[in-house]
């Protein structure tokens, strides 16, 4: 029976991770980089990510593909040092969740 509640308890943990969302926000799309104000501080790492970001030049429509854009961003990052709300790790290939 505690079992069953534990899962239960972790389903939408689960469901919001599928989704590739953070907060409410797709993490695919147009991405606007700001040093102040931004819907998502990221950190820029080599290893441990929680996104892998693939740059694409157009069609960042899957999860983990970002097209940077300095005018009509689907939302906006600030690249922090430390205490960021995201990991990310640019990849070349296979972008998404870890």
């Amino acid at each position: 029976m505690k079992t069953i509640l534990a899962l239960l308890l972790l389903l939408p943990a689960a469901a919001q991770a599928a989704n590739c969302t953070f907060k409410g926000i797709p993490l695919h799309g147009r991405v606007k980089v700001v040093d102040s104000f931004a819907d998502i501080r990221v950190q820029a790492v080599s290893s441990f990510a929680d996104l892998r970001v693939r740059k694409v030049s157009s069609f960042p429509d899957h999860c983990g593909e970002w097209q940077f854009t300095d005018s009509f961003a689907d939302f906006t990052v600030q690249f922090v040092n430390s205490f960021p709300d995201l990991r990310i790790q640019y990849v070349n290939s296979f972008p998404g969740e870890n």
